[in-house]
């Protein structure tokens, strides 16, 4: 017996409309116009005999039967979605994330346990790369980006937004008696540009003729030559914490420079995945204790 079933264009306009609460946020998901969304959702409504929307102060909403409805037909989209995936290689249980080598290397990887024994059916594939994966061309699930002055263009939740110290081996700092010592030693740091001029006007040091930093190294590789005693790194709390923990570095002054946040940014289609939710959502508990309201975040 043929199955009755609406055409699939106009439950795809009505369950994009019914989850974001509004026709242009769908619109924008499906890339058609609002126009269009309106027309398959009226469509489907005179079809069904059941008004599925209902006008709000701010748009529309759904109406108590959108809501029954929307209950059953957005899992059956999950299914077909996973079921695809599953199919082209893209398991409904694998997360492709893109992630800077720094916080993937120092923060990411040390905390991966945890994750693996809360969620022993997903399998995060991480590619460390300072270039932005290009998420609305699939090339990656999520992405883990530090973050200073832009926004980002997709949704994006505040990771952490510790403020950086310097940090060096316990021998090095042992002969740090004032924040100026610090001019005379090499000088490493974890992101790009000269943060280190701003952080010694905050610890009241003159930087005066303060030249870059020695080593043009790329933070990946600055933070393995503090551990070796080379040099101190200003560097962000909570990429510090675990060599901190195993005692291969300390904090070579108590002054924070705060400046910057690491961000999730999810690929809007991505996010309909379980497996994707858990990760994401993870990650943002992972980076709680490392959230201050006096540092720079952004609105999610």
């Amino acid at each position: 017996m043929p199955r009755s079933l609406p055409p699939l264009n106009a439950l795809r306009a009505f369950e994009a409309a019914g989850r974001h609460g509004s026709f242009s946020a769908a619109a924008a998901e499906l890339g058609v116009s609002h126009s269009s969304i309106s027309r398959h959702v009226r469509g489907l409504e005179l079809r069904l005999g059941v008004n599925l929307f209902r006008d709000a102060a701010r748009g529309v909403e759904l109406s108590p039967e959108g809501r029954a409805y929307l209950r059953q037909v957005s899992p059956a989209f999950d299914v077909l979605a996973e079921a695809t995936e599953t199919l082209t290689g893209r398991a409904p249980g694998v997360v492709t994330v893109s992630c800077e080598p720094t916080i993937a290397a120092h923060w990411l990887l040390p905390r991966l346990g945890r994750f693996h024994a809360a969620f022993p059916g997903v399998e995060p594939r991480i590619t460390a790369s300072y270039a932005l994966a290009n998420l609305t061309g699939f090339e990656a699930d999520v992405a883990i980006r530090s973050v200073v002055r832009t926004v980002p263009d997709v949704p994006a939740s505040l990771v952490s937004n510790a403020p950086m110290y310097p940090f060096a081996r316990p021998e090095v700092c042992a002969g740090i008696a004032d924040a100026s010592d610090l001019l005379r030693l090499p000088r490493l740091q974890d992101r790009r540009g000269d943060p280190w001029r701003d952080w010694f006007i905050a610890a009241g040091v003159d930087p005066g003729g303060l030249e870059p930093p020695e080593w043009r190294l790329l933070a990946d590789l600055a933070l393995p030559a503090a551990v070796a005693g080379q040099g101190v790194m200003l560097v962000s709390a909570e990429v510090a914490e675990v060599h901190v923990a195993r005692g291969d570095l300390q904090r070579a002054w108590d002054v924070p420079l705060w400046g910057g946040s690491y961000m999730i940014l999810t690929e809007p289609q991505a996010a309909r995945r379980r497996a994707v939710r858990q990760f994401r959502d993870w990650v943002i508990a992972e980076g709680a204790p490392w959230r201050f309201d006096e540092g720079p975040g952004i609105d999610t």
